[in-house]
């Protein structure tokens, strides 16, 4: 487990940060934007927990908790290897969003336009945690054009939007609260 006595080191005041295996990089790399934008996801599914309970609010716990793997993962470079095994996402991961998906639209209405972020405060949240989610995916897959990654990262972050999306018209009373897009509603 990790344990942090200090919250500050100063390690960052001139513009870089460790990466996991110790190699310092500039805060503003790809590398660094990617991971911190997962954190910046996970604090998005910590919000609309806020609006959760029960089987939902325990799937975003286990997917905040993944999110710390991903970062994890994402931190750590695969060149040169690392001199510890490196936390990466598992298969096992992404398999559960899979079928946590697959049961949650199995209740849903198929979908006769776009939804629009909204309905319940729950759907709403999880709408801003499902776009952040894609930005995340978006740098990781550039990332991944440049430097060797594990290649369940991105597919772990690819399913996330999906499972967010589901999950979000679930909790819009299976559907029934989505806000549909109208093209040309308002012209």
């Amino acid at each position: 487990m990790v344990k942090l006595t200090r919250i500050y080191t100063r390690g960052g005041d001139g513009g870089e940060t460790s990466l996991g295996g110790g190699e310092r990089v500039a805060k503003h790399s790809l590398r660094v934007t990617a991971y911190g934008t997962v954190d910046e996801a996970n604090a998005t599914v910590g919000l609309a927990r806020l609006h959760t309970a029960g089987d939902a609010d325990a799937m975003l716990a286990r997917i905040q908790n993944d999110l710390f793997d991903l970062g994890a993962d994402l931190c750590t470079p695969e060149d040169p290897p690392p001199k510890h095994q490196a936390l990466r996402i598992s298969q096992a991961q992404i398999d559960r969003l899979e079928h946590e998906i697959d049961a949650m639209n199995g209740m849903l209405a198929p979908l006769e336009s776009f939804v629009l972020p909204g309905g319940t405060p729950a759907a709403a949240a999880l709408h801003l945690a499902r776009t952040v989610t894609r930005r995340a995916e978006r740098l990781i897959s550039e990332l991944a054009t440049q430097e060797r990654l594990n290649p369940l990262a991105l597919k772990y972050a690819n399913r996330l939007s999906d499972h967010l999306f589901v999950l979000a018209r679930h909790l819009n009373d299976d559907g029934a609260q989505d806000v549909l897009w109208v093209p040309g509603k308002n012209r």
